[in-house]
C-alpha cells in the first residue's frame, strides 16, 4: 500500500490474521466484554495497535472516535506530548438489539485513518 493510498479512505488490515508492521502499529485495539447486560455500565478499552505507536511532533496519532453501529459515542483529541493512544470510556447499552457492533476509528498524522470493529452480545 503506497502512503498516498493511505489517506483514500479508512485503512483496515488486508489480511487480519497475518498483519504487516504498519497495520500492528495502526490499527485500533478494542477490549471489552464479549457479551453485556441491556442498562448496565460495561468500560471499552481502545489501544491503538498491538505495537506501540510513537507519539513525537512529526509523527502521532491526532484522535480517536468511537462508534456503536453508526451512532457517534466519543472522540478523543490527542497532543503529540505526554499522551499515549489509549483510552477508555463506560458505555451502557440499550436492550433494542440482542447485538451491537463497536467501531473504534483514528487518525494518524503520517498514515492516515484506521478502523476496526467488535461485535458484542447484549443480554435482557
Amino acid at each position: 500500500m503506497s502512503e498516498k493510498s493511505l489517506f483514500c479512505g479508512i485503512n483496515k488490515p488486508a489480511d487480519p490474521a497475518n498483519m504487516t508492521e504498519s497495520e500492528k502499529k495502526h490499527t485500533p485495539v478494542i477490549e471489552c466484554p464479549d457479551s453485556v447486560k441491556a442498562g448496565e455500565p460495561f468500560t471499552v478499552k481502545i489501544n491503538v495497535g498491538g505495537i506501540s505507536h510513537v507519539m513525537e511532533e512529526t509523527h502521532h496519532i491526532q484522535w480517536i472516535e468511537l462508534y456503536s453501529g453508526d451512532n457517534f459515542n466519543a472522540r478523543f483529541d490527542l497532543t503529540p506530548v505526554f499522551t499515549k493512544p489509549e483510552v477508555s470510556i463506560t458505555l451502557v447499552k440499550g436492550g433494542k438489539h440482542n447485538k451491537a457492533t463497536l467501531r473504534a476509528t483514528e487518525r494518524c498524522n503520517v498514515h492516515g485513518q484506521w478502523e476496526a470493529v467488535k461485535e458484542i452480545t447484549v443480554t435482557e
